[in-house]
């Protein structure tokens, strides 16, 4: 008698490895348009509307006017899902909440007393870190059908044009200027300070005398010149993905002419960390671009016309002419030195100190024009974490970008590229440019885009 023959079980096939996904291509034809649903007018109001708000009066500091409707929005759709490495920024918070039990003390080599304008800019950082936090979740919740990744980084690249006209009205019109509704229904107390002034007082340029005499430098429509040379830096990258690499024809013959006109303002804005950055983005763009040879001799030819063009001299004169290294060098040394003595929770805003890289005396004076120094933890977003966090702040921010940029490296989707060459980029602007208000935003919508697409893949992944 013949025993059956023994059953086989077939052996599972192992798990199929999944690509990255281009999460900006249609999936399906009819959805080709990419219309955002009604839940994402809040950042379609800022980003689009930031010119009416810059002339409103709040330019940056919109985001906390939106950040309520965000909140709405949040609340409606709990529970909420916050990304990786996220708990960084909520200690970040946490701790500046902690340092406003040293607002009211002034370490040793600073003046002044605690005054209105001390806890005034304190109370406006933590109102833009909070609206912050609340923006990144926004987006993040917001599924792909209410906001598209691609009409996201469109509406940057809008951003990216009011960024480029108002770099031109400021080499046009330097003077241009007037008094904002919000700047009208403030008291003098408050609108007078310096530092809400440049918050709320639109104004096309800068005028400072970086080359030796009086020169116009952009900053329409953004808080001062600096800040205008980083956002423009930032909204470039995804001017170029949205309305190159995922351009039609017509997008792309604008993208070429709207970055031939930002090539002006970008020179006459004599912002040596601006060209740093563009240099950094063309390299990195040469070494994780698609194309490399495309993307070289696109850069060789823009090199030739730099050069035959008279702007080149300009950038000539700027860098013969490195008026502010002084200053900086001044104010960096001494925000260490006063961080040193709280460096857990620093002192929660800005301090004066006595002298300058020029004199011993407190500060400008009739007989001492040239006395004036910047406050300490203006000269780079480190400073001011230094100062106003301690070394625990400031190591707090460089792991929240440095993490993203080690989680988010594998991603080489057009805007899995793109989001990390802006964090790389927020790792270099810290110790040149204050991040707060304009900067911070768009490096945390940048953010939010690398975490969508890393959401999105992660879901397509248990559908299949």
């Amino acid at each position: 008698m013949s025993l059956p023959a023994p059953r086989t079980i077939p052996r599972a096939a192992p798990p199929a490895v999944l690509p990255p996904v281009d999460l900006s291509r249609p999936r399906h034809r009819h959805r080709h348009r990419h219309r955002a649903g009604r839940g994402a007018w809040p950042i379609a109001a800022f980003l689009l509307g930031y010119p009416v708000w810059w002339a409103l009066g709040f330019g940056g500091l919109s985001i906390v006017v939106l950040a309520v409707p965000m909140t709405v929005v949040l609340w409606r759709r709990r529970p909420i899902r916050a990304p990786k490495g996220f708990g960084l920024w909520a200690l970040l918070l946490a701790g500046y909440l902690i340092s406003a039990l040293m607002l009211a003390e002034t370490p040793d080599g600073t003046y002044g007393e605690l005054a209105a304008g001390r806890v005034l800019g304190y109370l406006m950082r933590l109102a833009v870190y909070v609206s912050l936090l609340i923006m990144v979740l926004y987006l993040g919740n917001l599924t792909h059908d209410e906001l598209p990744q691609r009409t996201l980084v469109r509406w940057l690249g809008v951003l990216f044009l009011t960024a480029v006209a108002g770099g031109l009205l400021g080499v046009l019109a330097p003077g241009f200027a007037f008094t904002s509704p919000l700047e009208m229904a403030l008291p003098s107390w408050i609108g007078g300070n310096p530092f809400v002034n440049n918050l709320i007082h639109p104004t096309a340029a800068q005028m400072q005398h970086v080359l030796g005499h009086a020169a116009p430098r952009p900053e329409a429509p953004f808080e001062w010149a600096n800040a205008w040379g980083t956002d423009i830096s930032v909204l470039v990258i995804w001017f170029v993905v949205g309305w190159w690499t995922y351009g039609g024809p017509y997008r792309r013959v604008a993208a070429v002419l709207a970055l031939a006109a930002a090539a002006v303002p970008v020179v006459y804005s004599l912002n040596r960390g601006l060209w740093i950055g563009l240099g950094i983005s063309a390299a990195y763009l040469l070494i994780r671009g698609a194309r490399p040879l495309l993307a070289g001799a696109v850069a060789a030819v823009a090199a030739a016309a730099f050069l035959l063009s008279p702007l080149s001299a300009i950038v000539g004169q700027r860098l013969d002419n490195p008026q502010s290294n002084g200053i900086r060098a001044f104010t960096i040394a001494a925000t260490a030195r006063v961080a040193a003595s709280s460096p857990v929770i620093g002192y929660g805003n800005t301090r004066n100190a006595y002298g300058s890289h020029r004199t011993v005396t407190t500060g400008r004076s009739a007989w001492c024009v040239e006395c004036g120094h910047p406050p300490l933890g203006s000269d780079g977003q480190l400073w001011l974490l230094l100062i106003s966090q301690g070394f625990a702040g400031a190591l707090l921010y460089v792991a929240f970008f440095a993490g993203a940029v080690r989680r988010y490296w594998a991603d080489r989707t057009p805007i899995g590229k793109a989001g990390t060459l802006v964090m790389i980029l927020v790792l270099l602007y810290m110790v040149v440019y204050d991040g707060l208000v304009s900067a911070l935003t768009l490096y945390l919508i940048s953010f939010a885009l690398l975490w969508r697409n890393a959401a999105r893949t992660s879901d397509l992944g248990e559908a299949r």
